[in-house]
């Protein structure tokens, strides 16, 4: 029986497309390259990196699997957009990252093959591009070692959301490319803490991520209506 892969083709080439922009700062990757530091800083301080194994999922062109090396990690980054893959190797060839390697696999296939092997496990703008965001959860769940951090973020489903996330970010500001988000897969806070709990995932701590237009400015806080992350943790059992 062919295994069905949990991915949507239509994300895949989207992302695939604009590859080689990954590492421009100024391309359509901007946004994640100015709230990068804000995220890597948030998981050191929950997760210590330095000499921890770690599993990026959905990392794309390795914005955040590189720094997260780059801390001390030994960094495992894996996607199915085979471009950003192929980017992410050549940025880490070129730049010297050390302790960093990317491979093309879902998530899934990975937590059969290497179940516990992660002391953290980040999966960041990823799910609500997925069609079905829990099987992901639950495979982060496998993949980290008991008492091992588990780190999501994504956008919440709320009228505020599409207007600030879908309308204002993509055909107002142009900050990102039209299409970037749907609607219809954005995930509240109340439907992902309910994923992680099926996965027998704690949830420790959850952040907003905000950013004021006028002053280019992100930060973190507590209001979780729009962007949002969560910190979790598989008990030690």
């Amino acid at each position: 029986m062919t295994e069905t892969v949990n991915a949507d083709p239509a994300e895949l080439a989207k992302f695939s497309e604009l590859a080689h922009r990954w590492w421009d700062p100024q391309s359509e990757f901007r946004p994640l390259h100015q709230i990068n530091p804000l995220r890597l800083e948030w998981i050191d301080q929950i997760s210590p990196l330095r000499g921890e194994k770690v599993l990026d999922v959905g990392c794309g062109g390795g914005i955040l699997a590189d720094s997260m090396a780059r801390k001390g990690a030994e960094v495992l980054g894996i996607d199915l957009a085979t471009k950003a893959l192929k980017v992410a190797q050549l940025h880490a060839l070129e730049s010297g990252t050390p302790h960093i390697q990317y491979r093309e696999v879902s998530v899934e296939a990975l937590a059969q093959e290497m179940p516990g092997a992660f002391d953290t496990v980040t999966c960041m703008e990823m799910l609500e591009h997925v069609p079905d965001p829990g099987s992901v959860v639950a495979a982060c769940a496998r993949l980290v070692k008991p008492g091992g951090y588990v780190f999501f973020s994504t956008i919440n489903r709320n009228a505020k959301a599409f207007m600030l996330a879908i309308v204002g970010a993509e055909y107002v500001l142009k900050m990102l490319p039209k299409g970037t988000h749907e609607y219809a897969k954005m995930i509240r806070p109340s439907e992902l803490a309910m994923a992680c709990r099926s996965a027998n995932l704690t949830v420790e701590q959850t952040r907003g991520l905000q950013f004021n237009p006028l002053t280019n400015r992100y930060w973190l806080d507590a209001d979780t209506s729009v962007n949002y992350m969560f910190a979790t943790r598989r008990p030690i059992e």
